[in-house]
């Protein structure tokens, strides 16, 4: 979370004048949309929110958003947004990327922006299929979706991005869909936390792998399908009628049925947003057996990267006179004169 004096705000003032150009019922529409409506809710200032994306259709956000923006190289956006906060602490810095461009050739800058924890909100769009480029399977695609890349079928096993932000160290992890009402709250939240804030965003792409995620995401199976988080509530879905239970034999999570409301008798747990553990099983839940996961999963700050940095460089410089001169001619130098016009 950025400190800063409460702005004013409407959805209008953080809309651009440039065309939004994702194919028709893309689900980068209702991503966008989500974020304008809640940056006014947050107090944000446009003059001092910068938006960074990598390559991708997910990376054109900038474009749309009245604020700062950099639309870098393909999987850098972690490397130049580290950068960005370095040389201004007080930005509210949010990174844009896409399950192709955050975690095939990005996977590395990802990995070391969490493990530092820059002050920052990452939304990595997870539609399981490279986009832009015409429908090749991604680090995310399951096994045996067919693409021009994968004509038989990828026999790769997925990239799960939350379980991989977590195995690097990430302090605050958080999913939502493109069209939910919630996702706002999970924005809300992940602004709110001081350190690197990733949240996945299942997305939509209605012409290389659409309603990839209708099981979960669709109205009709909404109540089965989505297990909703919330600290310190029980793990309730299916309107109340069933709950999560910790086997404290196997250490396991299982579905259990709620009779009359019950929950406590029937062992539900209660969701703590500071156990990691029970974060990484909620993570990895297959989905079929159990509804899928949203809302914030994990959330336990720490000390953040670029607070020690300048707390290291205030430490350094105490008593000392800044000397550009000093510091060039410092140790072995050499004097270069003319040598005139015979050599």
């Amino acid at each position: 979370m950025n400190d800063m004096t409460p702005v004013t705000t409407t959805l209008k003032d953080w809309e651009t004048d440039q065309e939004v150009r994702w194919c028709p019922g893309c689900g980068d529409y209702a991503i966008l949309k989500a974020v304008q409506r809640t940056m006014p809710q947050l107090g944000a200032d446009p003059s001092n929110t910068v938006f960074i994306s990598g390559i991708g259709c997910s990376s054109r956000f900038p474009y749309y958003m009245e604020t700062y923006g950099f639309h870098t190289i393909h999987g850098r956006a972690p490397a130049v947004a580290t950068g960005v906060k370095l040389a201004n602490p007080d930005l509210d810095v949010w990174i844009i990327t896409g399950d192709g461009d955050g975690l095939s050739i990005g996977g590395n800058h990802m990995m070391h922006l969490l493990r530092r924890n820059l002050d920052c909100q990452i939304m990595l769009f997870n539609n399981e299929i490279y986009g832009l480029t015409k429908g090749q399977y991604s680090p995310t695609s399951r096994e045996g979706t067919t693409t021009p890349s994968t004509p038989f079928g990828s026999v790769d096993h997925p990239a799960e991005p939350c379980s991989f932000a977590l195995g690097s160290g990430a302090r605050f992890i958080a999913r939502g869909f493109d069209v939910s009402k919630d996702l706002p709250e999970v924005l809300k939240a992940a602004h709110a936390h001081k350190g690197a804030a990733f949240i996945e965003i299942f997305q939509n792409c209605i012409v290389y792998n659409k309603d990839v995620f209708g099981e979960f995401t669709e109205k009709k199976n909404a109540a089965t399908g989505q297990l909703w988080l919330s600290d310190g509530e029980p793990m309730l879905f299916d309107g109340g009628a069933r709950g999560l239970k910790l086997d404290g034999e196997t250490l396991t999570l299982t579905v259990v049925d709620v009779a009359d409301g019950d929950w406590r008798a029937a062992g539900v747990r209660v969701h703590d947003v500071k156990n990691r553990m029970m974060a990484q099983m909620l993570v990895e839940m297959p989905f079929g057996p159990f509804p899928k996961a949203l809302g914030v999963l994990y959330d336990d700050p720490r000390a953040t990267f670029e607070s020690a940095v300048v707390e290291q460089i205030a430490e350094a410089s105490q008593g000392k006179t800044p000397d550009l001169q000093r510091l060039v001619s410092k140790g072995q130098t050499w004097t270069v004169t003319d040598p005139g016009p015979d050599l």
